[in-house]
């Protein structure tokens, strides 16, 4: 069995709830990093710290990397220098990205 058919399997068999709670933490982690890049310039190597301290979960640090290396290469975040080690910073891009999944949530909820 593969890793992505143990992921499913485990999806497949949890509560609605949480299932629910890992598609939108772990599952949609663009959300989480592309909104901490709104403010400020953020190191990669405080990516989880930062998640766990404003949203309450912690993710896997491989996970991290792989999303960030992913949002660099589809231009939503911009790598700069922050004290002296590697950092991003939202672009324009990944705030109008982050923009309509608020938008499209909001609509959600509404019909939910």
């Amino acid at each position: 069995m593969t890793i992505k058919e143990k992921d499913n399997n485990i999806l497949n068999n949890m509560e609605p709830i949480k299932r629910f709670v890992s598609t939108i933490t772990e599952g949609n982690l663009w959300i989480y990093i592309l909104s901490l890049g709104l403010e400020r310039e953020i190191q990669d190597k405080e990516v989880a710290s930062l998640i766990f301290e404003r949203f309450g979960f912690l993710p896997n640090d491989l996970l991290v990397k792989r999303v960030l290396f992913r949002l660099r290469a589809d231009g939503y975040i911009k790598t700069e220098k922050f004290k002296g080690e590697k950092a991003f910073k939202a672009t324009e891009a990944g705030k109008k990205e982050l923009e309509g999944m608020k938008k499209y949530s909001g609509e959600l909820l509404q019909k939910l």
